[in-house]
């Protein structure tokens, strides 16, 4: 069904993706070149993160067929985690550094609610700076339910 994993030692995003390292909440929903997983950072319950199977440390990496697939896949799990969560605000973004060098692709998809901007007393970037600086790392369990509904609504036809 999709491409197989092309994985670089020292890389979280491959490990969970290969199932090296845990993933809570499992995978979520995959295409033939990219894979949906929650995000295991302190960035909130119900933000997900898509990535290639392939390791990829740069936008003008990606082959035509990976990027022909990006479009359509990050306006759906957006629209997904806008469904699910029903946030102000659905933030997409790419990150692609780990430690300071270039690290696996990812774009980011996170759920922003009124809540946290308050909490946080930021927005944006500063939100999620401040997410990880002070933000705690989601329920496990918390994590797999709110999958569980987005593989229901990502998966169907």
């Amino acid at each position: 069904m999709s491409e197989p994993l092309v994985r670089q030692e020292d890389c979280l995003a491959c490990d969970l993706t290969s199932g090296v390292a845990p993933l809570p909440g499992g995978r979520v929903h995959q295409t033939l070149f990219w894979v949906v997983e929650h995000c295991v950072g302190p960035l909130g319950v119900g933000t997900l993160l898509v990535k290639p199977f392939r390791h990829v440390v740069s936008m003008g990496l990606l082959t035509d067929r990976e990027s022909a697939e990006l479009g359509p896949l990050l306006q759906r799990v957006s629209a997904a985690v806008s469904r699910i969560v029903r946030a102000e605000q659905v933030y997409v973004c790419q990150w692609s550094h780990s430690g300071g060098v270039p690290g696996h692709l990812h774009f980011v998809v996170q759920p922003v609610t009124s809540k946290q901007m308050r909490r946080f007393n930021a927005y944006g970037p500063a939100l999620q700076v401040a997410m990880f600086k002070d933000g705690p790392t989601p329920d496990p369990n918390e994590v797999k339910d709110i999958c569980d509904r987005y593989r229901l609504l990502l998966d169907a036809p």
